[in-house]
């Protein structure tokens, strides 16, 4: 009884060492925070791209997955160390606002309007996504929408906004604003035979389908640019400025480009690579 009780010491010991070792392993942890999209996250971008890059420099990515708004607002507040997104006007504010240290085009894809098989609004086929949703509003035709300033709702709403259409006005009618994530609202719109505007890859990836088809594509208007942002040290002295920029560094770079157009869902290429065309 007396020499277990007087291993005790050595047993508490070696626990607080054990403590220390593992605290020490992880304050050496070496990553970054980067705020981004749910299309990116939901296409399965990241998942392609990010075991690459640790593997060639150890910098582990932490992505957290939001709408382009609120990616913004996070970055905005020093809650992260890179933006990546897509939506270029509020991009660019960021900068000009001395949030972001510089705005670089890394890749493009484009929008579609996804919709029933019926196409109660007789869209299908159609270029023009403007005409497209004057035609959708006529027939009050259930239309989600994510309704959570990402940059897939911007370009919705700037999309109504050439129809001519308050769609915002009518909400809770035809009009369903989820406030929700690209494959959240996608789900809605398959349970309800609704349209929706969607990013292509997630569209391929996207596994619950139904009764839902491509219906409008192929308007200039539809083109989807995303950028990436180093997040200013000069604002938010903690920022991982030197590794947040090698992930810009190596994104950009012909290994990353290439990275990226390798990445195919279902046989098809889901983002098109076009940092070259910035001039980087």
């Amino acid at each position: 009884m007396h020499r277990s009780l007087s291993r005790f010491p050595a047993v508490a010991l070696m626990i607080v060492v054990l403590a220390l070792v593992v605290t020490q392993a992880r304050a050496g942890e070496r990553f970054i925070t980067v705020t981004s999209t749910t299309s990116t996250q939901n296409s399965g971008l990241y998942g392609h791209l990010l075991p690459i890059f640790t593997g060639v420099t150890g910098i582990e990515v932490r992505v957290v997955a939001v709408g382009t708004g609120q990616a913004i607002r996070l970055a905005r507040q020093g809650d992260a160390d890179v933006l990546f997104v897509h939506h270029k006007a509020s991009e660019e504010k960021f900068v000009a606002e001395g949030f972001g240290v510089a705005r670089f085009d890394v890749m493009y894809n484009d929008f579609v309007i996804v919709g029933p098989k019926a196409d109660p609004a007789k869209v299908r086929g159609m270029t023009d996504a403007a005409k497209a949703l004057v035609k959708i509003a006529a027939a009050k035709a259930a239309f989600a929408s994510r309704g959570d300033n990402s940059g897939t709702n911007k370009k919705e709403l700037e999309l109504w906004k050439t129809a001519g259409v308050d769609a915002r006005g009518v909400s809770g009618s035809w009009y369903r604003e989820t406030g929700s994530g690209m494959g959240a609202t996608l789900n809605t719109a398959s349970a309800m035979n609704a349209y929706a505007l969607t990013d292509r890859a997630t569209w391929i990836k996207f596994a619950n389908k139904g009764d839902l088809a491509v219906m409008v594509e192929g308007d200039d208007r539809l083109y989807n640019q995303y950028g990436i942002i180093l997040v200013s040290p000069a604002k938010h002295p903690h920022v991982k400025a030197k590794d947040g920029q090698a992930f810009i560094d190596w994104i950009l770079s012909e290994d990353g480009q290439e990275a990226i157009a390798a990445y195919h869902i279902s046989g098809e290429q889901a983002f098109f690579p076009n940092a070259a065309r910035a001039g980087y």
